[in-house]
């Protein structure tokens, strides 16, 4: 199998960014995959995040030396994402729900401290 040519700074800020452990991702995005009556929500109306969600959920099970250059992509584009909204040394900080929910179906809880 082709090594994966995902760079060490890369490797490590996604793992910096991506916060919550794979159980704690997946039990959100089980949680926001049923609506507020506790439906199932079609498989159409998933949001992009979720798709995003279960490629990280995906990453996280994954050696690095098993990463597609697809994994690649999605852990530039979640770092990204994060940086972004977050900054370079994010704080424990609230958001309003909208935004700390996309948050977290990336895999970033941002109430939770860095290094937790």
């Amino acid at each position: 199998m082709a090594e994966s040519h995902v760079s060490d700074d890369l490797w490590q800020e996604f793992h910096t960014v991506v916060n919550m452990t794979s159980r704690e991702l997946s039990d959100w995005l089980r949680v926001e995959a049923t609506g507020e009556g506790g439906e199932l929500i079609e498989p159409d109306s998933v949001l992009p995040e979720h798709e995003v969600g279960n490629q990280v959920l995906a990453i996280l099970g994954k050696r690095r030396t098993d990463l597609t250059p697809d994994d690649v992509d999605t852990m530039e584009q979640v770092v990204a994402q994060v940086r972004t909204i977050r900054g370079d040394e994010p704080e424990p900080e609230a958001y309003d729900d909208d935004l700390r929910r996309m948050l977290m179906s990336f895999g970033h809880d941002p109430l939770k401290p860095a290094g937790a």
